[in-house]
């Protein structure tokens, strides 16, 4: 059996469509594909959180839910809030956002809206972005540790189109 340097970090895995946030040191694992993870950490007294959403807007019939980035946005400050933070104390890392389908030549990408609207609520909110790694044509892992706000990104294999 191996030795352990120390205690174990809890893990959550994010689905899509979901927040999470910690006060305490917790390694958040998602996968992302055209989907967006926003990564906001306190920068000053440690804690964070991660979305992950998979559409930009939520249009007004059904449930608000975080699937939407507008949704997923609000929720994930509260939550921040709600454990102590302070909104000027955040620095957020963004991730996503990829074109995987190489045939999409849609007017309107899932992927870039997402970006856009995650990009577009930080500024409003003030937030400054320390990291990121958007678009392309890979899908990507990212680990977040909601007490260093380190995260680690892992990238897919880009997909030949024929």
């Amino acid at each position: 059996m191996a030795e352990q340097d120390g205690p174990l970090i809890p893990k959550h895995f994010l689905f899509p469509g979901a927040t999470y946030v910690d006060a305490e040191e917790c390694e958040i694992t998602t996968v992302l594909g055209s989907c967006v993870a926003v990564c906001l950490w306190d920068q000053r007294h440690g804690g964070g959180g991660m979305n992950h959403f998979m559409l930009p807007l939520w249009n007004g019939e059904g449930l608000a839910t975080p699937k939407y980035g507008n949704i997923a946005m609000e929720r994930l400050l509260e939550h921040l809030l709600a454990i102590g933070a302070r909104k000027e104390h955040l620095v957020a890392k963004v991730f996503g956002g990829a074109n995987l389908l190489a045939t999409s030549n849609a007017a309107c990408p899932i992927g870039e809206r997402n970006i856009e609207l995650a990009l577009t609520q930080l500024e409003e909110w003030r937030i400054t972005v320390v990291a990121s790694d958007l678009g392309g044509r890979v899908g990507r892992k990212i680990i977040m540790n909601t007490m260093t706000g380190v995260v680690l990104l892992g990238r897919g294999k880009q997909q030949n189109s024929k």
